[in-house]
């Protein structure tokens, strides 16, 4: 008598998610249709066809300048700042191997508002396309640093690298509140830029950061088939071949070129960096060849529909992208965090 095989169970029959090319186009295909959304909603709201006529087609209507100059910007301004955001978040947790990381424990938020600060105060900048400049450059200095505190003789390590970067994100934020006590008109053009806006956006700020944002992207490509390796283990990895001191000063540099470029292109944006990674990895499971275009897709795509919420939920009236985030990042990171087990990594 043959003895009977055992049945599998429910966890050993389901296969791992795994992401593929379909998702990717499927994720795609939901970003168009929320940027036609961004070109309709408004405080003057435009229907889909005559969206798609003006594009195609521009004239000299108000409706023609809302659509081919206002909302575009700010749509594909959006896009960018997500896209970014969402791929530099996977990079840190990666790298990191820490569920909670995103990219502000590098410094580079931190960074970015202090420079900001410093180029009002003792430069009178007030021009948000000089702010990106002054931003850059705070946010490459501060991660620099929070690099060569967190660097020991074997590469950078993760630990230490958090460690740094929660402390010298609190210097810098001290430094930044001093600056703003000392003169409150530092305060008002500050706030402006600190709340994360894609408001009037200028496609002219876009094009500065953008070969900060290409180099990046270029850095994470090249970076991310590497990360599955370095979820065993800078020992197993090294003995398979890599470098990880090397992939991970490669991995650190894309954290500050994107998140740096990002930041300032619209000021400091929360949760993104944070909580997308954790819904690419849902949907296309650990292998970080999947997750990072993943995360960059969904960023884009969350950044896009917060921008259109913030237009409604106050309507006629606009809530700046930056606080939305904020408001609805933080709910939802809470359940992912309660309800599922997308932070473990």
């Amino acid at each position: 008598m043959s003895t009977p095989t055992a049945l599998p169970t429910t966890r050993e029959a389901t296969p791992p998610r795994q992401g593929s090319v379909r998702g990717l186009l499927v994720l795609g295909a939901v970003i168009l249709a929320a940027c036609l959304l961004s070109l309709m909603v408004g405080s003057n709201g435009i229907a889909p066809w005559r969206v798609l006529e003006l594009l195609a087609h521009g004239d000299d209507s108000p409706e023609s300048t809302i659509v081919r100059e206002l909302r575009t910007s700010r749509t594909a301004l959006c896009l960018a700042v997500g896209l970014c955001l969402g791929i530099s978040g996977a990079l840190m947790q990666g790298h990191t191997r820490n569920p909670l990381a995103d990219p502000g424990l590098l410094g580079v938020t931190s960074g970015a508002a202090f420079a900001v600060v410093v180029g009002i105060y003792a430069f009178g900048v007030d021009d948000p396309v000089n702010y990106a400049w002054f931003s850059l450059v705070g946010a490459g200095a501060a991660a620099a640093l929070v690099f060569a505190i967190g660097t020991t003789r074997g590469g950078p390590d993760p630990v230490t690298l958090v460690l740094a970067g929660t402390a010298v994100s609190a210097l810098l934020a001290a430094g930044t509140q001093t600056v703003i006590l000392r003169d409150l008109d530092v305060l008002d053009e500050y706030r402006v830029w600190v709340v994360g806006s894609v408001n009037g956006a200028d496609l002219g700020v876009l094009l500065q950061v953008s070969p900060f944002m290409l180099a990046g992207l270029v850095l994470a490509a090249a970076c991310s088939p590497g990360l599955n390796l370095l979820q065993l283990g800078d020992d197993v990895a090294r003995s398979l071949g890599m470098r990880p001191g090397r992939h991970k000063l490669g991995g650190i540099a894309a954290v500050m070129l994107l998140a740096g470029a990002a930041t300032a292109a619209v000021g400091p944006i929360s949760f993104v960096g944070l909580v997308v990674p954790h819904v690419a990895r849902w949907a296309a499971g650990t292998d970080y060849r999947w997750v990072v275009p993943y995360a960059g897709l969904v960023g884009a795509l969350l950044m896009v529909l917060a921008d259109v919420l913030g237009r409604v939920v106050v309507r006629p009236g606009e809530l700046q992208v930056g606080i939305v985030m904020a408001l609805v990042g933080g709910p939802v990171f809470v359940i992912l965090v309660r309800r599922t087990r997308m932070v473990r990594l």
